[in-house]
């Protein structure tokens, strides 16, 4: 989901997600009905209110936006039956002359409530940059959950479901898209750069979460901040800028296989602790193939990776017995032949996308580890070709959601739906150029002059993107702050989307619960 993030060489993918150097969706309202069956439609159409609808005259893409569209609708969960408000619009964005700068998209889900102004609201995002808030919408936090197929992994055969799982059950939900992702789009054709930047996008997503507070009369409710791949390291820049420009205060934030560190997230693996950090993700793969997961067995290959592993690959080359003993152990936790790790002098690197599984031509997901299909390119000596989940699978999201919009939330429009926008990534503006990006002093920040702030990150174990060790390395390495457990980390079966898995799913949204019942 998506969300989504990657990098691995000269490659830029950020999912979450999460969170990618992928063209963008060409779902489009007049391309017919995708197939999402299955469920029964809860919406009965009410009421068009909110923003204006833009006129016709008005020149650019943003004439396609229709006006907000205002439904009521309801879900059967397990703790009974769930009546709420839809809202599918978009918020302007201004310049400093006062001209309209862009248009940004989002869906919210306010259950209907007693009490609704002290109701916790959550704002969610995913990442990429440039991947639309889709992925946590039908995949992790919404009333509606894509199904695909039987065995869950063929897009071909989406549907949506009412989610037993919905966050909705404790949380209202705002769901963003930035600017050029989904149907969010600049005013002008060549507007998007100025949104495509660490600070700028902070502060645009800042700007629409102050919007709808505002709008909606929710100063008083307790605000969190959900955000899957770069989206995690999103939600802790906007936190901040809300705090120092918007002066609202947010109690908490959960990260979904986030990125935290550029240090380890662009090309990391090449360097001996961020190949120490992804080796146990590679671990947990192999535990998974070979039915012998175990938290004990996963922790004895941590151990490992964060001593002897390490520190042969922080030290000379090995040679001689010491060399093919070490290598032959790394072999045997990753799957690899030990001729590869050889090869790679125990890097792992994406020499484990194309030859863990070489010798039957096929090629393993970065997304989740213990995901393979069949290699397009097999005599190619290096990986090429799409991910087998996020240019395939997840895709799917994106016709699955144009049909949603406007079937159910009655969001009808002709223009393209962007559900992962490639040129984004690769203007992307990171900042100062001396120093890696990094959320770390945000998170410093946000603990320490917020007593009550808490952080939750969820990983999946085999997850090769933003791996579960990096996210232990960087809550390790955080000073000690009041109160208990305002900090944690929770782990599920699965990739970078482990909410694939519907036990996973089911698994994060009952931890996330808690996180919203603590005081």
């Amino acid at each position: 989901m998506i969300h989504a993030f990657r990098l691995f060489g000269s490659r830029l993918l950020i999912t979450l997600m999460l969170i990618g150097l992928a063209a963008a969706s060409n779902a489009q309202e007049h391309s017919g009905r995708p197939g999402v069956g299955g469920g029964e439609r809860r919406a009965e159409q009410g009421q068009r209110g909110g923003t204006a609808a833009p006129s016709q005259n008005e020149p650019g893409v943003l004439s396609l936006l229709p006006a907000d569209s205002v439904t009521q609708h309801s879900i059967t969960a397990p703790a009974g039956k769930l009546d709420y408000t839809a809202t599918a619009g978009t918020f302007s964005l201004f310049d400093q002359s006062g001209e309209r700068s862009a248009a940004v998209f989002y869906a919210a889900y306010v259950a209907k409530s007693e009490n609704p102004a002290n109701r916790p609201v959550t704002f969610v995002f995913n990442g990429g940059p440039g991947a639309a808030s889709a992925f946590l919408n039908l995949g992790v936090v919404g009333p509606r959950v894509a199904e695909f197929g039987p065995n869950g992994n063929d897009g071909s055969k989406v549907r949506l479901i009412d989610n037993p799982d919905t966050w909705l059950a404790f949380t209202d939900l705002v769901l963003i898209d930035p600017v050029g992702t989904g149907w969010s789009r600049p005013a002008k054709r060549d507007g998007g750069e100025a949104f495509w930047g660490v600070e700028a996008d902070a502060e645009s997503m800042a700007k629409v979460i102050a919007l709808y507070v505002a709008k909606n009369s929710r100063v008083s409710s307790p605000k969190f901040i959900l955000g899957e791949s770069y989206g995690g390291f999103r939600a802790a820049k906007v936190a901040r800028v809300l705090q120092s420009q918007q002066g609202i205060s947010v109690g908490g934030i959960l990260m979904l296989s986030p990125m935290l560190d550029g240090a380890f997230q662009f090309g990391g693996s090449r360097f001996a602790l961020g190949a120490a950090l992804q080796l146990p993700s590679l671990a947990a793969a192999e535990l998974e193939r070979k039915g012998t997961f175990s938290q004990q067995a996963l922790a004895e290959a941590e151990h490992f990776a964060l001593t002897d592993y390490l520190t042969a690959l922080a030290g000379p080359p090995l040679q001689g017995d010491a060399a093919q003993k070490f290598y032959a152990r790394v072999a045997a936790i990753t799957g690899l032949p030990q001729d590869v790790v050889a090869r790679q002098r125990g890097f792992i690197d994406d020499a484990y996308v194309k030859d863990l599984r070489r010798g039957e031509q096929k090629i393993v997901s970065h997304y989740d580890a213990t995901f393979a299909s069949d290699d397009p390119n097999p005599e190619a000596p290096e990986a090429r070709g799409p991910d087998p989940i996020l240019d395939v699978l997840v895709r799917s999201y994106g016709s699955a959601f144009v049909a949603y919009a406007r079937d159910e939330l009655g969001f009808k429009t002709e223009m393209t739906y962007n559900l992962l926008a490639g040129d984004i990534s690769g203007k992307w503006r990171w900042g100062s150029r001396r120093r890696q990006p990094s959320v770390e002093q945000d998170l410093r920040d946000l603990l320490a002059l917020t007593p009550s702030f808490r952080l939750m990150i969820a990983n999946g174990y085999s997850d090769m993107v933003t791996p579960f060790a990096v996210s232990r390395y960087v809550l390790d390495h955080l000073p000690a702050v009041d109160g208990e457990g305002r900090t944690e980390l929770k782990l599920y079966r699965g990739g970078h989307m482990f909410y694939l898995d519907p036990a996973s799913r089911k698994a994060f949204t009952a931890d996330a619960r808690t996180m919203y019942a603590s005081p």
